[in-house]
């Protein structure tokens, strides 16, 4: 027995011969394949006649196109259009507020313009009222001195007739309330429809004299002169109520401060005045105290 035949050989065994076999029948079948198909693909092959176009979309796109930027043009165009009919809207309107503005401007101002008319018209009136009263009262007083007979006692008569009446004006208690107001407004502005403190009409300032001791007059001179009782001019008191033209429609009032004087707002022209009742002799007269 060799020294070496108990060592196992490192050696790979060899391949069975069946695997070997198999390996190679696979080979040759795959070549095989190749091999007819080779020679079948020639045969079958038809040699190219004529070219083939694939179809065109150039025309289509560009119509595609164009009908894309007409629309986009289009719409452009109705977005200006929209955006004038807005602007100009909008002037419009401006126009409008501003228009309604200066018609709202100029209508006040007329209004103004016909009440101031009004105020002067009235202020006017009551002084051409109070002008032909004076001129009725001087027709009145010269008529006796024309006709008399010469002599002085006669001639005196009308200057006495004519004389306020020679009341003290030493006013007490609610006269002299009323007196102390009236003389205080001396000097203020006359206005229409003025009630004061510092601008009066002839029947406001009255009122708000009366109404210093808590009596409460009627606002306007036709019904202050029917407020009280009716007294002779000869026999008047501080305080009493003159009026100018008949008893309920007296177009003038003013309130009797003694010493044959009055306190009364006359007219726009001449205010808030103190005058002797020889200035202009009123028609009658009503006591309230």
């Amino acid at each position: 027995m060799s020294h070496t035949a108990h060592i196992p050989s490192h050696r790979k065994p060899r391949q069975r011969a069946s695997k070997s076999a198999l390996r190679a029948g696979v080979a040759g079948g795959v070549l095989s394949t190749i091999a007819v198909a080779g020679a079948a693909g020639p045969a079958q092959a038809e040699p190219v006649t004529q070219t083939i176009e694939m179809p065109t979309i150039t025309s289509g796109l560009s119509t595609a196109v164009a009908a894309s930027a007409q629309a986009t043009q289009q719409v452009a165009l109705d977005l200006e259009t929209q955006a004038r009919e807005d602007a100009a809207a909008e002037s419009a309107a401006k126009k409008a507020k501003k228009a309604k503005a200066e018609a709202v401007r100029k209508a006040e101002a007329e209004k103004k313009a016909e009440a101031a008319a009004k105020a002067r018209a009235e202020a006017e009136a009551e002084e051409r009222a109070e002008r032909a009263s004076r001129t009725a009262e001087r027709t009145t007083l010269s008529a006796p001195s024309s006709s008399s007979s010469g002599n002085s006692a006669s001639t005196s008569a009308p200057s006495s007739a004519s004389s306020a009446p020679s009341s003290s004006s030493n006013a007490t208690g609610s006269a002299a309330a009323i007196v102390a107001f009236a003389k205080a407004q001396v000097g203020d502005a006359y206005v229409s429809g003025g009630t004061g403190p510092n601008a009066w009409d002839c029947s406001g300032l009255v009122q708000a004299a009366y109404r210093t001791v808590g009596i409460d007059l009627p606002r306007v001179s036709q019904s202050q002169s029917t407020a009280g009782t009716q007294v002779s001019l000869d026999n008047l008191q501080p305080g009493d109520i003159l009026y100018w033209g008949g008893a309920g429609s007296a177009y003038h009032v003013a309130i009797y401060v003694g010493d044959g004087q009055f306190v009364g707002a006359q007219n726009s022209s001449t205010g808030t005045v103190q005058r002797s009742m020889n200035y202009d002799r009123p028609s009658g007269a009503v006591r309230v105290l």
